[in-house]
C-alpha cells in the first residue's frame, strides 16, 4: 500500500476511533481530539483538569478502542519506584526472578502524578524517554507502541510535588480539560444513571498503530512552515538587552512576560504534531494552519512566565496567542 492510500485510510480509521470513543465519552472533542494525536505522533500527553471529567474513562475508553493493553498507576506520596517499574524477587528455586511492573503496557495512566517524590516521578520520565527499564543492570524494552497519559489536578496543591519545567518538556501536549457544556452535562447524566453499558469495539491494532506513525513520519514538510515552527519557539526566549533583535515587538513581548522559553524541543513537536494534524484533515503535507492548530498545547508547559505577567494576570495562553498573531 503507497503513502497516499495509507492516509486515506488514515483518516477513515480516524473517525471510527472518534464514534466509537464517543459512545462513552460525551463531549470533550478537542481533548478527544488531542489523545489521538498524540498517540499518532508517538508523543506523551499531561491531561490538567479537576475531578470528576472523565479522565481516567477517556483513556481507558481509548486503550480498549485501539485493542491496547492499558494500566493505571495511582500516584501518591508513599509510592516507590519499583511500584512503578517491578522488581525482582526469589522464586521458589531460590533465583531472582524480574516481575514487572505496571509500566509494562501500551499506555499508561499515570493518575495524579504531582502527588508523588520526584524520585519516583523520575522513574517513570525514565521509562517515557528510553522506552525500556533498567533494574539490577539489566534492561527491560517496554511494549510498542507505549504512551503515558498523566493527569494533574490543578486546584489542590497542598501536598504536591510539581514537574521540574525539564520533566514537563518530556510531554508533547499538555491538554486542558474544561467542564461539559449544559447539554453534554444532561446527556452525561441521562447515559450514565442506567444500567446501560455500551460496548466499545476495536478499531485499530497496535500494528496498525506503528504503521500510520511511520507513514506519518513521512509526510513532507514545506521549508516555509519548518521555519515558522522554528521561529514560533524562538520568539518565546528573552532576549538579553544587547541582542540584536532585543527591540522588536516579538521580543519585547516575551523579554516583559518571560523568564523562559521553549527549547528546539517543541520546535520537533510543533512539526509533528502539524503532519499528524494534517493528516486527521485529509492533507498530505502540513500547512502554517497545522502549526498553529497544535501551538497552545506544544508550548503551553514549556514557557514559564515571570512575576510581570503574574502580577497583571496574563495567562500563558494570552502570551502564546499573541506571539501566534505576531509570527503571522
Amino acid at each position: 500500500m503507497s503513502d497516499k492510500e495509507l492516509l486515506d485510510s488514515f483518516v477513515n480509521r480516524y473517525q471510527s476511533l472518534k464514534n466509537e470513543i464517543g459512545k462513552v465519552i460525551v463531549g470533550q472533542d478537542k481533548a478527544v481530539d488531542s489523545l489521538l494525536l498524540s498517540i499518532f505522533t508517538g508523543g506523551h500527553c499531561l491531561l490538567v483538569g479537576v475531578p470528576g471529567l472523565a479522565k481516567t474513562l477517556m483513556v481507558n475508553t481509548l486503550s480498549r478502542a485501539l485493542g491496547l493493553s492499558f494500566s493505571r498507576i495511582q500516584f501518591t506520596p508513599d509510592l516507590m519506584p519499583s511500584d512503578i517499574t517491578g522488581s525482582e524477587i526469589l522464586d521458589e528455586n531460590r533465583r531472582f526472578q524480574f516481575v514487572k511492573g505496571p509500566v509494562f503496557a501500551n499506555i499508561v495512566l499515570a493518575d495524579e502524578i504531582n502527588r508523588t517524590p520526584p524520585k519516583t516521578q523520575a522513574a517513570l520520565l525514565e521509562a517515557m524517554q528510553e522506552k525500556s527499564v533498567t533494574v539490577s543492570g539489566k534492561t527491560y524494552p517496554l511494549s510498542a507502541p507505549f504512551f503515558v497519559l498523566a493527569t494533574q489536578n490543578p486546584i489542590e496543591q497542598e501536598g504536591t510535588y510539581p514537574l521540574p519545567e525539564a520533566q514537563l518538556d518530556r510531554f508533547m501536549l499538555n491538554i486542558r480539560m474544561d467542564y461539559p457544556s449544559f447539554q453534554e452535562e444532561v446527556d452525561i447524566v441521562k447515559g450514565t444513571t442506567t444500567n446501560y453499558t455500551p460496548q466499545v469495539e476495536v478499531i485499530l491494532s497496535a500494528d496498525d498503530i506503528l504503521r500510520y506513525q511511520e507513514v506519518i513520519r513521512r509526510i513532507p514538510v514545506p521549508d516555509n512552515v519548518c521555519q515558522y515552527a522554528v521561529r514560533l519557539s524562538a520568539s518565546t526566549r528573552p532576549l538579553p538587552a544587547d541582542a540584536a533583535d532585543s527591540k522588536s515587538p516579538v521580543a519585547l513581548l516575551a523579554t516583559k512576560y518571560l523568564s523562559w522559553g521553549a527549547g528546539p524541543r517543541a520546535s520537533q513537536y510543533l512539526v509533528m504534531g502539524a503532519k499528524t494534524h494534517a493528516a486527521m484533515q485529509g492533507k498530505y503535507s502540513p500547512d502554517i494552519e497545522d502549526v498553529q492548530a497544535v501551538a497552545e498545547e506544544v508550548l503551553r508547559h514549556r514557557i514559564v512566565r515571570n512575576y510581570y505577567a503574574e502580577a497583571e494576570g496574563v495567562a500563558t495562553e494570552d502570551i502564546i496567542r499573541q506571539l501566534l498573531s505576531m509570527n503571522e
